[in-house]
């Protein structure tokens, strides 16, 4: 196992075509937004649960892949197994239904255990100390929330269902003698969509935090293999159509770093084709231009003139 030596920080571009690429659930699942924009929002936690399916896909249970936040999982069950490995043959460690660490070189060795184990730990971090206690770990992988690079204007759109329930309803949609009063006797439903949405993500790599946790430079490989596919098994009818489309890394020579994050990222711009002109954006030409509807609408540009030392662009995607 490599220990990661090095920093990275990268822009993740991702789009979707007619669907709701993470729905708000104080809103009716209307997909978020930023209400003084207009622009279109995914939390972090639903890309880094994208990642933690992509992995899960990908390694199964092979060792050091296991995943901690799993869907129906009991976090404490996962916490006992750290108990039972570092205080082998202790009964208490068995059936105890609250156990703390006896001490700081305990408390270690069981964070250690989490992280050894769970891909999702040593990558994210986890609080771990929900009545079985194994303690916090600060993840050395990060994301922010992700920013369509343009306004959204979502749509809501009617659905029905044309089958029936039960016998009663079925006998009820029987005896409607025009189309009105068989069209109550369906099930009627909405559903929120985009009809096209540009979402640009910057993610965050810390080497020094690595090492606490074992995060490797193979782990890393493996987080970014997952962006590339992050969509590619997580199709839904509520999602539409979502795609990976750009992933630029900014390589550091050090583990602390060789530029500021936000000086990279600013390196990094979208523009909306326009003819054979890009047009960028915020640029008030774009009143004149009908809404995107494809990635071919956009280009990405990146500037490598006049890098900082110590800094190399990685073009993943």
């Amino acid at each position: 196992m490599t220990t990661l030596a090095r920093r990275h920080d990268f822009v993740f571009f991702f789009d979707v075509s007619n669907g709701n690429p993470n729905g708000d659930p104080d809103a009716g699942n209307l997909p978020r937004l930023d209400p003084e924009t207009n622009q279109g929002l995914v939390t972090d936690v639903s890309l880094k649960r994208k990642i933690r399916n992509f992995v899960e896909l990908a390694k199964g249970d092979e060792a050091r892949f296991r995943i901690y936040v799993s869907e129906g999982a009991i976090l404490n069950d996962k916490h006992r197994e750290a108990y039972k490995a570092v205080r082998a043959g202790d009964p208490k460690a068995e059936t105890d239904k609250k156990l703390n660490p006896k001490g700081d070189a305990e408390a270690a060795a069981l964070t250690a255990f989490m992280c050894d184990n769970f891909f999702d730990v040593r990558t994210f971090g986890a609080v771990m100390s929900t009545g079985i206690n194994c303690g916090q770990v600060r993840g050395p992988v990060q994301l922010a929330f992700a920013r369509s690079v343009e306004p959204i204007l979502p749509l809501e759109i009617s659905i029905t269902r044309m089958a029936a329930t039960n016998a009663e309803e079925k006998s009820k949609r029987e005896e409607g003698s025009d189309g009105d009063e068989r069209t109550d006797n369906r099930t009627m439903g909405r559903k929120y969509v985009v009809p096209y949405g540009l979402y640009r993500v910057h993610g965050f790599v810390s080497a020094k935090l690595a090492e606490r946790t074992g995060f490797s430079a193979a782990d890393l490989e493996l987080l970014l293999e997952a962006l590339k596919n992050l969509f590619e098994h997580d199709r839904s009818a509520a999602r539409g159509e979502m795609a990976a489309r750009r992933l630029i890394v900014f390589r550091h020579a050090s583990a602390l770093g060789n530029a500021p994050a936000h000086t990279l990222f600013e390196r990094v711009t979208a523009g909306r084709v326009a003819g054979d002109e890009v047009v960028p954006i915020g640029d008030a030409r774009l009143d004149n231009l009908p809404p995107a509807r494809a990635f071919t609408d956009y280009r990405i540009a990146v500037d490598t003139a006049g890098l900082p030392e110590g800094v190399e662009i990685l073009d993943l995607l």
